[in-house]
């Protein structure tokens, strides 16, 4: 059962788009939410799901997808990951997100024995030596987390685009999730540019992440996001140690590669014990 939803279109197409969908199973609605607006998108996930999560890492995308939602249901939940490695200038940022929008903010972080048996082992710099520490840490601080929160909803909506990395060009707008036991993935901005997200800001007079103002590209954790130089990928920035890794976490795996995370921080495709003792790729 979804919620009462504020049409943000032409009020007419909203709901001959609502009644054909609505009632039909997720494959459907991948073909008839394939080419609708990212506010049409949104507004079928609200009607049709009554616990949605929108999750956010207050980035460009996140804030087109936050001043959207705000118009269509009062108080969207944001979850937002503090991986305990964050920008100060990111957690300054949330604040004046708050501010702003009415949205009931879910902060996520770490467990704490996880963490500990991590950092323990490998120190606090182990992303730095392999990719499969790297993996390994991603998972403890953003992966397990984010997949423990999302029990509790029917759907998540993240701001993916498809332009961003080649791993990230077939993102389906709508789709079950087999990584977060089946629930509703959805990708509003899937087939947006990068130019178009930043007109959307500059059209609504949406404030950004101060880190853009300093060459950022692709901001994540303080000590795997650099700023980027003309001419690279807009995430070339992060993990730039790893040359041309394919700069995925977890979080959005392959969708070829059915790969998640497990509740001891590291991919259920690779064997435990060698990916916590290596050093090695």
């Amino acid at each position: 059962m979804g919620v009462k939803v504020k049409c943000v279109r032409n009020r007419d197409d909203c709901t001959m788009m609502w009644a054909v969908v609505a009632n039909r199973d997720l494959a459907q609605a991948q073909g008839h939410l394939r080419h609708g607006s990212a506010e049409e998108v949104l507004a079928w996930t609200y009607m049709r799901f009554r616990r949605v999560a929108l999750v956010a890492s207050f980035q460009a995308e996140s804030m087109v997808l936050i001043d959207m939602a705000c118009g269509i249901v009062p108080e969207p939940e944001v979850l937002t990951l503090d991986t305990g490695r964050l920008h100060e200038e990111t957690h300054d940022f949330i604040e004046e997100v708050r501010q702003r929008y009415p949205i009931r903010l879910r902060i996520l972080s770490p467990d704490s024995v996880e963490l500990d048996a991590m950092t323990g082992e490998h120190g606090t710099m182990q992303f730095r030596r392999s990719v499969a520490l790297r993996n390994e840490c991603c998972a403890v601080r953003k992966v397990n987390p984010l997949a423990r929160a999302l029990r509790d909803y029917d759907a998540w909506i993240t701001g993916l685009r498809r332009e961003q990395t080649p791993t990230r060009a077939e993102t389906p707008v709508v789709a079950g999730d087999p990584g977060h036991e089946g629930i509703t993935k959805v990708v509003p901005l899937a087939g947006w540019s990068r130019a178009q997200v930043w007109d959307y800001l500059a059209a609504r007079g949406i404030d950004h992440h101060p880190l853009y103002d300093q060459g950022h590209t692709s901001i994540g954790c303080a000590p795997c996001t650099r700023a980027t130089q003309a001419g690279e990928n807009e995430r070339a920035g992060r993990w730039w140690w790893e040359g041309d890794s394919d700069k995925e976490c977890l979080l959005h795996p392959p969708l070829e590669s059915g790969s998640q995370a497990n509740l001891l921080g590291s991919p259920v495709s690779a064997p435990l014990g060698a990916a916590r003792s290596t050093s090695r790729p």
